[in-house]
């Protein structure tokens, strides 16, 4: 009876913490007053990188340049800009690492491309030699004798030659 109460009151604890965790995440005095527009600024928010964790969206993060990106997120979203100017505005303040998804361009095409050129040229390079035949250089004149001794009919030693033995 003792085990049941005491983990009932482990388990409202852990909801407590929970909720006091989301609680301090979301603060409510930072979100925006039009559902709409906050729905917006979420959505955001998980397209943008924070700049301390590197693996993590602004969404995720608990850093505080995530939380400062966040308000800039807000502030822009409140001011009526588009998704559009919002990502343009970061890129030029902050570069083409804020996105989590970076755009294909000419300055980063060799870091898109690269891994695609290695497999195909790897595989182009495997199939072309295993169509070819090893190359093996031409034999010498000792081996060429040899080869022929192994090819010719073995015959037995007899008695004429000096090998055999005399009965």
């Amino acid at each position: 009876m003792r085990a049941a109460g005491a983990i009932g009151k482990v388990a409202a604890l852990s909801l407590a913490g929970l909720l006091t965790m989301a609680a301090v995440s979301n603060d409510p005095a930072e979100r925006l007053a039009d559902p709409a527009k906050e729905a917006r600024a979420r959505a955001l928010f998980r397209e943008v990188r924070c700049l301390e964790c590197q693996n993590e969206s602004i969404d995720e993060s608990e850093a505080a340049i995530a939380d400062d990106l966040r308000h800039v997120v807000r502030q822009q979203v409140k001011a009526g800009r588009s998704d559009a100017d919002i990502k343009r505005y970061l890129l030029d303040r902050y570069g083409e690492f804020v996105l989590m998804r970076p755009s294909f361009s000419l300055g980063n095409a060799a870091l898109w491309l690269t891994p695609f050129v290695l497999v195909l040229g790897g595989g182009a390079i495997l199939i072309l030699r295993s169509r070819r035949p090893p190359a093996t250089p031409p034999l010498s004149a000792e081996e060429s004798a040899a080869l022929a001794a192994l090819e010719a009919p073995h015959i037995a030693p007899s008695a004429h030659d000096g090998h055999g033995s005399a009965a």
